[in-house]
């Protein structure tokens, strides 16, 4: 499995954490069967080629959040190539954050809704960064071998 970082954000700015902080982290929570790379796009679609010309026989999926799907989706609504591109090239993994999400008929057969049982919500940056400024437990959101590195980053405890 490759987690890719985009190179950059095509709609919002970094916060916290740079770039080089995300891409030492993910690596962090790498294993033999798991490693990081860093996008040159930002876009899922762009992200998605670099990663099939570096991996013509895999299979990709984009995972990410109903919140960011509903964006994604709205965002193309008016562009019946996306969708196409979408089917062709890849699939997505959506989890359940701030609510459940339904894909509507265009996207329907190319994404999977994740069900672990409950929400998602927590598996967020957002999460993690606001529970630091409450002064909350934020060790529970990240991953132990993660907890220095959110420290240092973030300002925690």
């Amino acid at each position: 499995m490759l987690l890719v970082l985009p190179g950059v954000f095509p709609h919002k700015d970094w916060e916290g954490a740079g770039r080089e902080d995300r891409l030492a982290m993910l690596r962090a929570v790498s294993c033999e069967r798991v490693s990081a790379a860093v996008s040159e796009g930002g876009l899922y679609i762009e992200m998605v080629r670099e990663a099939r010309a570096q991996f013509p026989e895999a299979e990709i999926h984009v995972i990410c959040g109903r919140d960011a799907a509903e964006r994604l989706v709205g965002w193309h609504a008016g562009d019946p190539s996306f969708f196409e591109d979408l089917r062709r090239e890849f699939r997505m993994l959506v989890a359940a954050r701030q609510g459940a999400w339904e894909p509507d008929e265009r996207v329907a057969e190319v994404v999977e809704v994740l069900d672990a049982g409950g929400c998602w919500d927590e598996v967020s940056s957002t999460a993690v960064r606001e529970a630091i400024a409450a002064g909350g437990d934020w060790r529970r959101l990240v991953p132990e071998v993660l907890h220095g590195a959110v420290s240092r980053v973030y300002g925690a405890d």
